[in-house]
């Protein structure tokens, strides 16, 4: 073999373990976010998951019926448990099981459509109401006494929220949006932004955020602000304001902010 010859065959082999290192790396870099991901999430792979359905409110709705906006939601929130590997039962919020921490629970809408996050929020998030006036149906959001009215042209607000639960078990998402707008961003916030989330509050804590959906009567659930974290005032128990959800146990000894 030629010196020549002899050095193309090295330059090859060399180009041959260099790529195979560098999608080894790759490979391992992808399984260890989506480890991360699992993890914070609840979801290890072949794993099983509740996604809590409100009902539509609107008049002459049918109770068993969504809206068109959640059911964006409902799809985003399935391609997030697929990705996962993990497999979605689809319950609507009268008829979820009882339980708390045995399947990770994905659960959105406001307390007013979904008695699901109603028994959340309550034992959860007690510095959390949300007007539940079925005249008015303004769901406003009233955290630690301040609160946040939507606005389709100025802002909607979304709560999102994850609860540790009891004995280290699985644990439950809340989407609480004054719209079915603000629930499809608080859906989208939390796919889009999980990897950060789990980095800044770690794979078994309590946090929850209020967002804000800007303009959503132009840009729709697209542009979405962070207004603050809330945890703490969240985790208070305060006095409820007149035509709100009624806190109704205590929150749990377990949640604690990463």
């Amino acid at each position: 073999m030629t010196d020549g010859l002899l050095n193309v065959v090295l330059g090859l082999v060399a180009s041959a373990i260099s790529a195979a290192l560098g999608w080894l790396g790759q490979s391992l870099r992808r399984r260890r976010r989506l480890d991360r991901a699992r993890a914070f999430l609840g979801l290890p792979a072949g794993s099983e998951c509740l996604i809590v359905v409100n009902r539509s409110i609107g008049t002459g709705a049918h109770p068993r019926t969504v809206t068109r906006r959640d059911a964006y939601a409902l799809m985003e929130l399935a391609a997030l448990v697929k990705e996962c590997g993990a497999h979605a039962d689809l319950v609507a919020h009268d008829a979820a099981p009882r339980g708390l921490g045995t399947r990770t629970e994905l659960c959105f809408g406001g307390p007013v459509s979904n008695e699901r996050m109603a028994a959340h929020l309550a034992w959860g998030l007690p510095g959390v109401t949300i007007s539940s006036d079925h005249a008015v149906l303004d769901n406003t959001i009233t955290v630690g006494g301040r609160s946040y009215t939507a606005d389709l042209e100025a802002g909607e607000y979304v709560l999102l929220a994850r609860l540790a639960t009891p004995g280290d078990g699985r644990p439950v998402f809340l989407i609480s949006g004054q719209t079915g707008i603000a629930n499809h961003a608080g859906v989208r916030h939390l796919v889009t932004h999980h990897r950060r989330l789990a980095r800044r509050y770690g794979t078994d804590g309590t946090f929850a955020l209020l967002l804000k959906v800007v303009n959503p009567a132009a840009y729709g659930p697209d542009v979405v602000e962070q207004v603050a974290d809330v945890t703490d005032r969240a985790l208070e128990r305060g006095p409820t304001p007149p035509g709100a959800s009624a806190p109704g146990a205590p929150a749990p000894a377990t949640a604690a902010t990463a």
